[in-house]
């Protein structure tokens, strides 16, 4: 049974996976270590870790199985999921693939060199509603191809 698992603390769509589980009735777990409240609707299901760096990523990785699906922004997170054959997406909508995770490691490891030495500042761009709209469409699809059997969506 497809589940999503969602890296919880900051994410911004959590209405929208909401909505999106509740369409299919996909099973969602919210993972985080405090400071959420609890979901009313029935699919949704609150995990809570204990606190650190990675606790919420280290629960999903070791309970996400082929066919599930994990929004994150983590990219070491997708990277873990992939490999063991779930699906993985960003809260814009970008979606992580075998095609691109070994680029976005690169670019996340280049860009903590530059943020380390000074190179640069700031953050990525504000979160904006085309991100959120661009995420509840490619969610939708990425769902209905895990219901469905097919983890390529």
């Amino acid at each position: 049974m497809t589940k999503i698992y969602v890296d919880a603390d900051a994410c911004p769509v959590k209405d929208e996976i909401e909505r999106v589980a509740h369409r299919h009735g996909v099973e969602t777990l919210l993972v985080t270590d405090g400071g959420l409240r609890p979901s009313r609707n029935p699919n949704v299901r609150l995990v809570i870790v204990p606190q650190g760096a990675d606790a919420a990523d280290d629960w999903i990785a070791e309970h996400i199985s082929a066919a599930d699906v994990c929004v994150t922004n983590d990219i070491p997170l997708a990277a873990r999921c992939l490999e063991k054959g779930a699906l993985a997406i960003r809260p814009n909508g970008e979606r992580f693939s075998e095609n691109n995770i070994g680029q976005a490691l690169a670019m996340r490891e280049l860009m903590q060199t530059l943020r380390d030495g000074g190179e640069i500042s700031g953050g990525p761009r504000p979160f904006s509603k085309a991100d959120r709209s661009n995420f509840l469409s490619a969610l939708e699809t990425m769902v209905r191809a895990a219901l469905g059997g097919a983890a390529s969506a």
